[in-house]
């Protein structure tokens, strides 16, 4: 099981009533949740996220611009306490920022273990702050962090290193998106740059790699991804990177319980993340096990504020056929 993605710093929020993990308090509160999950039975790992340019001044401490790889705003609105803004133009990290950066990610995945999560997803995906640097269509630097693939992979891993050697690689996982275009974070050469990437990921035997599949290009990585029974879509798939990553490889995006099945016997990875459909059900294990009808889920209620509607509302398969009984 993975958390939502957790904010490491005061400076990573970008959303509204988004969770973190860089106070006490947000550890203590983190417990019970951590200790209910564990409790039936799972592992846990707690997603580490800094969204940087994907914010604004209102949520920013005293008021400051975001920051990113470059002075470059993403296109679109951001939805601030004081309503919604246009992306405003970011400042370019300093090499004494990302310095700090990576060590909030390291201090962040010592207070996931610290609240009892099992290990951490450090979020590189999704035109989020790694993901900035990343993408050429961003990281506009020329300094060590900018440029050629291998300085635009340089932040990322050493995030990557700070955080394994605080808690251990075998708890460590990264999340990655190549293709989705969302915020803006486009490469044109995605196999050379991941593929890079994953050579890299390959010295350093962390727990896994959690790759995003393809997606609708008009969806822009947040809408409909390809049709399921075509997740070996011949533009661009995932296999690439399957082949070049020696450990433990997820895939995520739009499978259904036959496109997952189907995936794991074609060697496409080793385990098929659900998202939607999890929420949607919280008994999905079981349904898949039966091969059950599926609870739809409702788009309009993702991301919303209440604490009950959209998250721990939806029935279980025994309350469905008790409420057709009754």
């Amino acid at each position: 099981m993975l958390t939502e993605a957790t904010v490491i710093a005061p400076e990573g929020h970008g959303y509204p009533h988004t969770p973190g993990i860089y106070t006490q308090e947000q550890i203590d509160a983190w417990k019970p949740v951590v200790e209910a999950v564990k409790a039936k039975g799972t592992v846990f790992f707690l997603q580490l996220w800094h969204t940087g340019r994907a914010s604004h001044q209102d949520y920013q401490p005293n008021g400051k611009a975001p920051m990113s790889s470059s002075a470059l705003a993403a296109s679109g609105t951001v939805y601030t306490p004081k309503g919604a803004k246009e992306y405003p133009v970011p400042r370019a990290m300093t090499t004494e920022e990302i310095a700090r950066v990576v060590d909030e990610f390291r201090q962040a995945a010592r207070n996931s273990l610290d609240a009892g999560f099992d290990g951490v997803e450090i979020h590189s995906a999704n035109g989020y702050i790694l993901d900035q640097f990343l993408k050429e269509s961003v990281n506009k630097r020329t300094d060590q962090y900018g440029g050629s693939i291998a300085n635009r992979c340089r932040f990322t891993l050493e995030v990557v290193d700070a955080v394994a050697a605080e808690v251990g690689g075998d708890r460590v996982g990264i999340r990655i998106s190549p293709f989705g275009g969302f915020l803006d974070a486009d490469d044109s050469h995605p196999y050379a740059l991941h593929t890079y990437l994953l050579e890299e990921l390959n010295k350093r035997d962390i727990a896994y790699v959690h790759f995003i599949e393809p997606r609708d290009p008009s969806s822009k990585g947040v809408g409909s991804p390809l049709a399921v029974h075509d997740w070996q879509h011949k533009e661009h798939n995932l296999d690439v990177f399957r082949h070049a990553y020696k450990g433990t490889f997820i895939a995520a995006g739009g499978h259904t319980r036959n496109s997952g099945i189907e995936a794991l016997e074609k060697n496409h990875a080793d385990l098929i993340c659900y998202g939607r459909i999890y929420l949607a059900n919280p008994d999905l294990v079981h349904r898949f096990a039966i091969d059950a009808p599926l609870n739809k889920y409702d788009r309009d209620t993702f991301y919303i504020q209440d604490q009950v509607v959209g998250y721990t509302d939806y029935p279980s398969l025994d309350e469905v056929e008790n409420s057709k009984k009754a």
